[in-house]
C-alpha cells in the first residue's frame, strides 16, 4: 500500500512526463496485468488523459517503482 507522500511523489514525477517518455514507461511497465495499447491509441490519446491511465495502473500495480529512474 502506497504510502501518501509515495503518491504524492509518483503524481509529480508523471505529471512532469511528455508523450515519448510517457509512451516508454507503458512499454516498460512491470504491471500486474497484461498491458496491450496499440501505437495509434498511445499517439492519439490527450496526454492527461494518458498520465492518468499510467497512474491507475501504477496504482492498481502498487508499485511506486513503476516508473523508470531513466525517465
Amino acid at each position: 500500500m502506497f504510502q501518501s507522500q509515495e503518491i504524492e511523489d509518483l503524481l509529480c514525477l508523471v505529471a512532469s512526463l511528455d508523450r515519448p517518455a510517457l509512451i516508454e514507461q507503458f512499454r516498460q511497465c512491470p504491471a500486474t496485468f497484461p498491458l496491450d495499447f496499440t501505437d495509434e491509441f498511445l499517439r492519439n490519446t490527450p496526454l492527461d488523459r494518458l498520465k492518468h491511465i499510467f497512474m491507475a495502473i501504477c496504482l492498481q500495480s502498487n508499485r511506486s517503482g513503476a516508473i523508470t529512474h531513466a525517465a
